[in-house]
């Protein structure tokens, strides 16, 4: 299959071309590249590259800054959506793009299935869920994929950031009432692969098995990376002064990705261990 990565540099895309090469034909775009908000560049690239199949993982990802630079973000994670389907249109192109745990209002106190009603409480979830309404509105031939929490080899990420504070900070707080799943971006990418070789279309929750606050995802991570002379106080949310909402409880389910490929993703759990060892062999490449 000849497939268009957008976004291919960044966490996601990094893995996604590592995953789905060398089965299928690949090209990589980045912002360097075109203007996601553009629908000419849109229009220009997927005439170029002339894909089977796009996949979207250029994003405007960062939720509290959404909150005030809101005609950025809206212009990235819904319009540029928008952009890129009616690029395909014509050639009947697939389109794979991800969305989010946050379309969601986290007043379940169960998984949200993809069936459940969305209803964002800040704005990078309602950028998100319009991005998601674009495809539904404009395209046959999509699959959404709602997942969680990211954190991979090629980008910033909650596991990096409390390793390095750990270095310089003995205390740590970190919230104890925003409930979710920790998400391997690399395997989120083989998910993809999988979902792709099966030619599903709709919409996918796909995040590691299991769920944790973030506060538990802070004690793991210390203790993988033994850690002990660094302490972690749970705290509330409303102790941290944050310019947009979280919802509390945003675990998805993946009984419909099981149900239709027979896969279970890996226990959060086991896919942190596998991502820490990655890190710690990276480091030691890059000291020798």
């Amino acid at each position: 299959m000849k497939i268009l990565i957008l976004g291919h540099k960044g966490m996601l895309g990094f893995d996604l071309m590592l995953k789905l090469h060398p089965a299928n034909e690949l090209t990589g775009k980045d912002i360097d590249d075109f203007d996601i908000t553009s629908p000419d560049d849109c229009r220009d690239i997927i005439s170029e590259s002339k894909p089977d199949c796009v996949i979207n993982a250029a994003a405007f990802t960062n939720v509290d800054a959404c909150e005030t630079e809101k005609e950025r973000s809206f212009d990235v994670n819904a319009l540029g959506v928008k952009n890129i389907v009616e690029a395909c249109k014509k050639r009947n192109v697939k389109i794979v793009h991800f969305s989010t745990d946050y379309v969601f209002d986290g007043t379940k106190n169960s998984p949200y299935t993809e069936k459940d009603i969305c209803n964002p409480i800040n704005f990078y979830g309602q950028t998100k869920r319009e991005g998601e309404t674009f495809l539904h509105a404009l395209s046959q031939n999509y699959l959404v994929i709602r997942t969680s929490w990211l954190y991979g080899i090629n980008g910033r990420n909650f596991v990096k950031t409390i390793m390095q504070k750990a270095q310089t900070e003995k205390k740590l707080e970190v919230v104890n009432d925003q409930i979710g799943s920790p998400t391997y971006t690399k395997d989120l990418a083989g998910a993809v692969k999988l979902l792709l070789e099966k030619n599903q279309t709709g919409i996918f929750h796909v995040t590691n098995r299991g769920h944790c606050s973030w506060y538990d995802f802070a004690v793991k991570i210390l203790q993988n990376n033994n850690m002990t002379d660094v302490t972690v106080n749970p705290v509330k949310t409303e102790q941290f002064v944050r310019p947009a909402m979280r919802p509390a409880y945003s675990v998805l389910s993946n009984r419909k990705l099981h149900e239709t490929t027979g896969k279970m993703m890996r226990p959060w759990q086991i896919a942190l261990m596998d991502y820490l060892d990655l890190e710690r062999f990276k480091n030691t490449i890059t000291a020798s």
